[in-house]
């Protein structure tokens, strides 16, 4: 199986990939994590994608496609796409690339969340420096130090408040229509994200098994 994980910023696309991952022996592909590594990499292509990034904007369906092609080769797992793609462009161009390597999308799966949730979820994000893992923190009193590592925790330029606002805007802007995309083709499935993270993942499980 190949899916594609939907879902606004803060729907908990990643914990729910952590999960799936385990349990159906998936190999985990982050948007967000192929374009950090290649930011952090100090790259001409990493400085650009850090401005875009920063500024709340989606990177260029082409470097994405580009990025992603060449993790894709590289495994014969069932995949999970997680953050790709956002637009119709980009959900062509994947179910392109897919055709190319030989494969294709088995299941769409949105995670639907209420705009109020998802903020304050963007909203009490933090990052671990010496780690990296992200935690979820009281906004009334957060803690300054990682409880696994005792690293310090940081807020990411894209979780501020007023970026998430932002964040949220471009994502019905130009993500929603991918739901259109999708629900057209029948692979398209929507889940209450306003659960317990194990119930999500009950409900998402429950689609793959059928």
């Amino acid at each position: 199986m190949n899916i594609v994980l939907m879902g606004c910023p803060g729907a908990g696309k990643g914990t729910q990939s952590v999960k799936l991952v385990k349990a159906f022996e998936l190999a985990h592909i982050s948007t967000g994590d192929v374009l950090r590594a290649e930011i952090a990499s100090g790259s001409e292509l990493g400085n650009k994608l850090g401005l875009i990034v920063n500024q709340g904007n989606l990177v260029p369906d082409e470097m994405m496609v580009e990025m992603l092609e060449k993790i894709v080769k590289d495994t014969d797992k069932g995949i999970i796409f997680d953050g790709f793609p956002r637009t119709v462009p980009q959900a062509k161009a994947l179910d392109a690339m897919m055709q190319r390597l030989g494969r294709s999308i088995t299941h769409v799966i949105m995670i639907d969340l209420p705009q109020e949730e998802v903020i304050n979820r963007i909203c009490s994000r933090r990052q671990c420096k010496k780690c990296g893992a992200i935690l979820s923190v009281d906004l009334k009193n957060p803690p300054e130090k990682c409880p696994s590592c005792g690293g310090e925790l940081y807020t990411r330029p894209d979780d501020t408040c007023k970026r998430a606002a932002h964040r949220l805007e471009v994502y019905r802007q130009s993500t929603l229509p991918v739901k259109e995309y999708y629900q057209a083709g029948g692979k398209y499935v929507e889940v209450n994200g306003n659960q317990t993270p194990e119930k999500v993942f009950e409900d998402i499980s429950k689609i793959l098994q059928k």
